[in-house]
């Protein structure tokens, strides 16, 4: 049977055949269990705090997280509709025990999850997952009396999230106009909010959730819509972010899209410059464009990359002690700030950068030259054998044709029969041509039966 737990919590159709109230239930109970064996409530009456994004299945999801939680003795502080990184946030701040986000971040209305976050609002350890997953359904001592938990609302969420945000600033942001695109997702009170707080004039789109219209054609994952209110209000920049506000992409005053590699790019040297960079590291996944990579060399920056995945991001940051990272679709992690990506955190230095240099997002965003990308998916090949003697040399081939000016990827799929082929080169046709040659390789070679 397949894990339960996926890279970022249990997900899937909300309230079909395995995300289902009592699961929810089920695994609130085991969790509470798992963390009361490992002694992390000893000495005092556990806590913990949940919170949701806006689609209409996390309120049975969160009642019955809750419901788990306090029949197994622990104290749950119900936050309402606050982004994943506040609640993150939050789960330090309010020294709670257990952090809860019910979200299936940029996924459609129909699915959801649920993640479990350990104290300080740090993603909790794979093997006390494994042991929440083991526990389920094991007979257990039901508390009673004084003994099970309360349910109570914790009013101050956003304001406190929002609070932290503004802390974290360098400068304000009076001057500046910006358009967020909040998704109907969970930012859509505190990303207006906080630019709002921070001196910024705001116009906010997809800011009206009604529980069905997460993601649906908005967000960071549908930037049309930004691109053209951004050039339609004379904005100087937009941000875009997707259901549970843990990432952002940006769009530039001409309508054009800022990506990750370009965020962490302009934040990596301005915080360079302010000392902050830690170890002068920017982490990034293998994914990232070649043109932060030669951005960063110009600018003296080491990039480090990892396989792609937000969490392999982070246990490299935490292992090098780095203090920025992140991928390309826009999930960035300032470590300073955040154990978690956080789209807000993210817009608001960008648009802090724009207001300490008097640059453009364009100006600043041009630090990475993107070179074209194209990625093609081989299907019912024998991924074990990229190895292929004959495939090798073909790669080696065309990384010596590109001479520095493009570089190629090869990724097999985890979960599938399937080879990724990733080229970048100096132009569309240049990377199309290279792509589709390797890819006719590795049909040749690896093609199933």
């Amino acid at each position: 049977m397949a894990r339960l737990f996926g890279t970022d919590g249990v997900r899937g159709l909300a309230n079909g055949e395995l995300l289902t109230a009592s699961l929810a239930l089920d695994l609130a109970v085991s969790a509470a269990q798992v963390l009361a064996d490992a002694g992390q409530f000893e000495g005092h009456r556990p806590k913990a705090v949940i919170g949701r994004d806006p689609r209409v299945s996390g309120q049975f999801l969160q009642a019955a997280v809750a419901a788990g939680l306090a029949s197994a003795g622990v104290d749950v502080l119900d936050l309402g509709v606050v982004p994943t990184p506040g609640i993150a946030h939050l789960t330090g701040s309010l020294a709670a025990d257990l952090g809860v986000v019910i979200t299936a971040s940029h996924n459609p209305m129909p699915d959801n999850g649920i993640k479990f976050l350990a104290r300080g609002g740090v993603k909790l350890d794979d093997r006390l997952e494994d042991a929440i997953e083991a526990r389920l359904g094991q007979p257990w001592q039901h508390p009673t009396g004084a003994a099970v938990g309360r349910i109570g609302e914790y009013d101050g969420a956003v304001d406190d999230y929002v609070a932290h945000l503004l802390e974290s600033l360098p400068t304000r942001l009076d001057g500046l106009t910006v358009v967020l695109d909040c998704a109907h997702g969970a930012a859509h009170a505190s990303a207006p909010l906080a630019f709002e707080r921070a001196g910024a004039t705001v116009i906010a789109i997809n800011d009206a959730p009604d529980g069905l219209n997460i993601n649906d054609g908005v967000g960071s994952t549908h930037i049309e819509g930004l691109r053209k209110a951004v050039v339609e209000h004379h904005a100087d920049a937009g941000f875009a972010f997707d259901g549970d506000a843990d990432r952002c992409l940006a769009v530039d005053a001409t309508g054009e899209v800022v990506d990750g590699d370009q965020i962490m790019g302009l934040l990596a040297i301005a915080l360079r410059e302010a000392g902050r960079l830690a170890e002068e590291t920017l982490v990034a996944t293998v994914m990232s464009n070649l043109g932060l990579h030669q951005a960063m060399a110009r600018a003296g920056i080491t990039l480090r990359t990892t396989s792609v995945g937000d969490r392999y991001v982070l246990e490299a940051m935490k292992t090098g002690a780095f203090s920025l990272g992140g991928e390309q679709s826009g999930h960035v992690i300032m470590s300073d700030f955040a154990t978690t990506g956080d789209g807000t955190l993210t817009a608001l230095h960008v648009a802090a950068r724009m207001a300490t240099t008097g640059q453009s997002l364009a100006e600043l965003g041009g630090c990475v030259t993107r070179f074209p990308q194209v990625l093609v998916n081989v299907k019912n090949v024998d991924k074990a054998r990229c190895d292929d003697a004959e495939l090798a040399a073909a790669i080696a081939a065309v990384e010596a044709d590109l001479a520095g000016n493009g570089r190629v990827l090869l990724r097999p799929s985890g979960t599938e029969p399937l080879v990724r082929v990733m080229v970048e080169a100096e132009s569309q046709e240049r990377a199309q041509g290279v792509a589709e040659h390797l890819a006719g390789v590795v049909r040749r070679r690896l093609t199933l039966g």
